[in-house]
């Protein structure tokens, strides 16, 4: 089974001049349908005497189909320690004049001097 994709392809700055470089692949469309990414921040739940703020774009997903979006960030760091917060979207809600969003809600990973986690939640930015 074949799949068109379209993307770019980068030169890395990071490679090495000697023998070997690399490059990084950035794909703009799956199936012939273009890819998308939301943006998504917020604050914690109130646990151990404080919360953390967090932002980040979701992964990118293909636009016009039923999808949802991986996640990943970092918390900030506030008492000594941050979070990380790992997730997957749910289904795209349609707003009414096009575009659509996301839910998200999850537990942040445990870590602290006094080991801890936090909840969060919310609504990802809306698609184009």
């Amino acid at each position: 089974m074949e799949i068109p994709i379209t993307g770019l392809i980068v030169h890395s700055p990071d490679s090495s001049l000697d023998s070997e470089h690399s490059h990084v692949l950035y794909l703009t469309s799956w199936d012939g349908r273009p890819l998308h990414r939301h943006h998504f921040s917020g604050v914690t739940s109130f646990n151990a005497g404080h919360e953390h703020r967090y932002a980040g774009r979701t992964e990118p997903a293909p636009t016009g189909v039923p999808h949802k979006h991986e996640y990943f960030t970092v918390t900030s760091f506030n008492d000594g320690h941050k979070h990380e917060i790992r997730g997957v979207t749910g289904a795209a809600i349609p707003l009414p004049n096009g575009g659509h969003y996301h839910n998200f809600r999850g537990v942040t990973s445990v870590n602290g001097s006094h080991p801890h986690r936090h909840e969060y939640g919310g609504e990802t930015s809306p698609s184009d």
